[in-house]
C-alpha cells in the first residue's frame, strides 16, 4: 500500500504542474487570469470548491493531529501550500500507513 501512496505523490506532483506549466506557456509565463479561468465556468467552480473544503478539512484534521499525537505538520503544510492537496494528503497517508 505504501508504493501506492508514493506513485500518487508522484503523481501528485506532476499532474498539477504539469498543467500549471501549459497554462503559463500559454499565457507569456504569467499568472494574470489564472483566478478568473478557475471560476471560469460551473464545472470548473465545483472542481475547486470541491478542492478548497477538501483541503481545508485536511487542514484542520493536521492541526487536530499536531495537538493530539504531537505529529509535526510542518512538511505536509508546506506540501499543501507549494503544491496542493494532490501531493498533501498521500505524503501524510504514506508516512502514517501502519
Amino acid at each position: 500500500m505504501k508504493k501506492i501512496y508514493l506513485i500518487m505523490c508522484i503523481l501528485g506532483i506532476a499532474l498539477p504542474y504539469y498543467h500549471l506549466i501549459l497554462f503559463l506557456s500559454s499565457n507569456d509565463w504569467s499568472m494574470s487570469g489564472f483566478w478568473t479561468e478557475m471560476f471560469s465556468s460551473h464545472p470548473n467552480s465545483m472542481i475547486s470548491m470541491d478542492l478548497i473544503v477538501s483541503a481545508t478539512a485536511f487542514l484542520i484534521f493536521l492541526l487536530h493531529q499536531s495537538k493530539t499525537k504531537k505529529i509535526n505538520p510542518a512538511k505536509y503544510l508546506f506540501c499543501l501550500c507549494v503544491v496542493g492537496f494532490s501531493l498533501a494528503l498521500p505524503l501524510y497517508l504514506y508516512d502514517n500507513h501502519e
